[in-house]
């Protein structure tokens, strides 16, 4: 156990250099096996990590514990075209890499009761113009925003028959900060907690319960739902989020069926909603800025985002003892509606098709490797109405694509 709570403080003081944008701002999938099976696993539990997608699996993979690392590259960038001060393109790579750790340990101590935790990042955002597409309006450079989430999720699991439940209380911390806002500051309720004030923290609390059940000798069944996370406020960005620097983490369920289709070859499914829009600093929409309302206030402006599904798929095959394959494929409509655009500029979480790739390498009877590779294909967004006259209008386009690269050592015990 002391080894288990070291590795968790190692993952826990990488996080902060993490980011990811996949599914809006959400992981695609949390664990490296899941990841390289298109984000898969309400059904279909294969590690510790477990917890983070159903706390239920963590009854169904036995003692073991998993430390991995996803090595993530995002390309993300904008165009502003018809607009008398600030058109041109705009690149977003002032940072280009980000590494993403990962920690779950799950103990049996019972045959049908499990203790685990689960620490993983849970998403970010990250952009960095080091040429502002702000700078004509008076904004500094570089310009932009970095968002990390980290989870501990200590979870229990138990076994009944053919079904399984579990429940989480996940912990969440926040790490953040924004640079080159200035032009903002005429629209916020706090000019001096908008921009440019270093990093800022949040912590707060939530939960996460599940199922599974076995309903064929083939076919397993799960659900799982996690609560709205409530989270302290940014007080240094207190001029710039909704409800003087709420940033909540957003409400999100889903459902999935895992299928053993030979005894080498299983196919499993998900379906996921994540509700960005219930949270005002992400939800409500920046038009509000030229009706009235202000960055900050009580139902302030926010970037605009929607409600979102995905829709998860994924295939493992058992070649031989030793190696087994995993493929997977995630899709979603992106969050950002296009009169929303302007102020996603700092946010371009518009990717919404993903292939994965990825094995496992059985080194002993304890020990494995884990690899996965995850391709998020380019996506753009045309901005209409996204520029009001009153800053030139005219339109603002995005664009994102991601490349991750991760591994993972998983140790039965």
């Amino acid at each position: 156990m002391r080894k288990a709570l070291m590795a968790a403080a190692v993952a826990a003081a990488l996080l902060p250099a993490a980011a990811s944008a996949t599914t809006g701002y959400f992981s695609h999938g949390y664990g490296i096996k899941a990841k390289s099976m298109g984000g898969v696993g309400i059904a279909l539990p294969q590690d510790s990590l477990a917890a983070a997608t159903n706390p239920a699996g963590m009854a169904l993979v036995g003692n073991r514990m998993d430390l991995g690392i996803d090595y993530f590259e995002p390309d993300r960038g904008a165009e502003v075209v018809g607009n008398g001060f600030f058109s041109g393109t705009y690149d977003g790579n002032g940072a280009k890499s980000f590494l993403i750790p990962e920690f779950g340990y799950n103990r049996m101590i019972k045959p049908n009761l499990a203790l685990g935790v689960s620490v993983y990042g849970n998403g970010g955002m990250n952009t960095e113009y080091t040429r502002s597409p702000f700078a004509n309006l008076g904004g500094s450079s570089p310009a932009g925003v970095d968002l990390s989430q980290l989870f501990v999720s200590p979870t229990v699991a138990w076994k009944t028959g053919a079904h399984a439940f579990g429940a989480s209380l996940n912990f969440a911390y926040q790490r953040f900060q924004a640079r080159g806002l200035q032009p903002f500051a005429g629209f916020s309720s706090d000019p001096a907690n908008l921009t440019d004030r270093g990093y800022d923290t949040s912590t707060g609390w939530g939960a996460r319960i599940g199922w599974t059940g076995q309903v064929t000798p083939s076919v397993t069944l799960g659900a799982t739902y996690q609560t709205k996370t409530g989270m302290s406020k940014f007080e240094k960005y207190k001029g710039l989020f909704a409800e003087q620097g709420g940033f909540d983490i957003p409400e999100n369920y889903g459902v999935g069926v895992a299928w053993k289709a030979s005894s080498a070859l299983t196919l499993a499914a998900d379906v996921q909603r994540i509700n960005y829009g219930d949270v005002p600093s992400v939800g409500n929409s920046i038009n509000c800025l030229f009706t009235g309302c202000q960055l900050g206030g009580n139902n302030g402006a926010g970037f605009g985002w929607q409600n979102t599904t995905v829709y998860k798929i994924g295939a493992m095959y058992e070649l031989n003892p030793t190696w087994t394959l995993r493929a997977g494929y995630a899709t979603l409509k992106q969050p950002i509606p296009a009169s929303q655009t302007l102020f996603n500029i700092l946010a371009p979480g518009v990717v919404e098709n993903h292939a994965t790739l990825g094995a496992t390498w059985q080194v002993s009877k304890a020990s494995e490797l884990t690899f996965a590779y995850m391709h998020a294909f380019e996506n753009k967004v045309n901005g209409a109405g996204s520029i009001p006259p009153a800053l030139g209008g005219g339109e603002a386009n995005l664009r994102m694509s991601e490349n991750s690269l991760g591994i993972a050592w998983g140790w039965r015990y």
